[in-house]
């Protein structure tokens, strides 16, 4: 028996979702997201939850049981609250600055990077070494955060890089004399 799949996914006032087939639409003040589910699991929604059921007890039935929950759950957590990510950057020169919708970097290369996000997410510069990437899905949110970390990822010795807010960076001790 799954344990997150036992629980009911409850939707919050100004929410609506609605299951056609295997796919489920959410509605919410941030926007709409769907997700399609395997055929390995049923859904419904009634009295302001969404219930998902497995159809069978197969193993791929009760994998795709708490995953599908998982995902129903995070539809409704990005068209509520929508999902957030900070990185910070650490380094001498190192700054980040908004240019209308573009994103540059100054991370210590012969050349700016200039990284632009795709639609549906937002980044946002509030000061030289913080960036924020906010959006309705944590895939996408998640997937630019990893992009941009990606150019400069923080190296062990003096830290210097791109990191999540957070993040623990182990650090090694230089050579000797």
């Amino acid at each position: 028996m799954s344990r997150i799949g036992k629980k009911a996914v409850d939707l919050p006032s100004g929410v609506s979702a609605s299951v056609s087939g295997q796919t489920i639409e959410v509605k919410g003040p941030k926007g709409t997201r769907n997700f399609s589910a395997t055929d390995d699991v049923t859904m419904t929604v009634e009295d302001n939850t969404v219930k998902i059921t497995p159809r069978g007890s197969s193993k791929r039935a009760r994998q795709q049981w708490g995953m599908s929950r998982t995902m129903v759950a995070n539809l409704v957590t990005g068209v509520t609250a929508g999902f957030k990510k900070e990185l910070e950057i650490t380094g001498v020169g190192y700054r980040a600055a908004m240019n209308g919708s573009v994103l540059k970097l100054n991370l210590g290369l012969s050349h700016d990077v200039e990284y632009t996000a795709p639609e549906g997410v937002t980044v946002t510069a509030p000061k030289p070494t913080i960036i924020e990437v906010e959006g309705i899905d944590e895939q996408a949110v998640g997937q630019v955060a990893a992009d941009i970390r990606a150019w400069r990822k923080p190296e062990p010795y003096k830290g210097k890089g791109i990191r999540y807010k957070g993040e623990f960076i182990f650090r090694k001790e230089g050579k000797k004399k």
